[in-house]
């Protein structure tokens, strides 16, 4: 299995995370995770975009838009959930925004776990646990 790039940058991420988690724990909507972990990121001069909107094109005509919940220093997208269980339905659309913003690394990350559930998503990467 490869791993994920901006390994350095993903642990840093994932640190961040641990504290949002650990001081909230489950039971918030996605939102609340991700103005806090926008926080804690903020705090770590961590450069994050939130909500940042990708156009999806057909045939280079936009079809669409997708906003993705954090774009880390331009390179990872950060996929925030707080859902009980992760269904490979999240992986597709995780590497769908991928595809879309031209970006190749990605973590999904699910609050509504104990612990911190942490995905990592990029190509050759299967769904195993990180």
């Amino acid at each position: 299995m490869k791993e994920l790039g901006h390994k350095e940058l993903s642990g840093r991420v994932i640190e961040a995370a641990i504290v949002v988690h650990q001081a909230l724990g489950p039971g918030f909507l996605e939102s609340v995770y991700e103005n806090a972990l926008g926080v804690e990121l903020t705090a770590r001069d961590i450069k994050f975009e939130q909500q940042k909107a990708v156009r999806i094109l057909h045939r280079d005509v936009q079809v669409g838009e997708h906003r993705l919940d954090l774009l880390v220093e331009g390179v990872l997208l950060v996929e925030l959930k707080a859902v009980s269980n992760l269904e490979d339905v999240f992986f597709a659309i995780c590497r769908s925004q991928m595809r879309a913003a031209g970006i190749r690394d990605g973590l999904i990350l699910n609050f509504a776990t104990m612990p911190l559930t942490i995905k990592r998503v990029g190509p050759g990467l299967n769904v195993a646990s990180s």
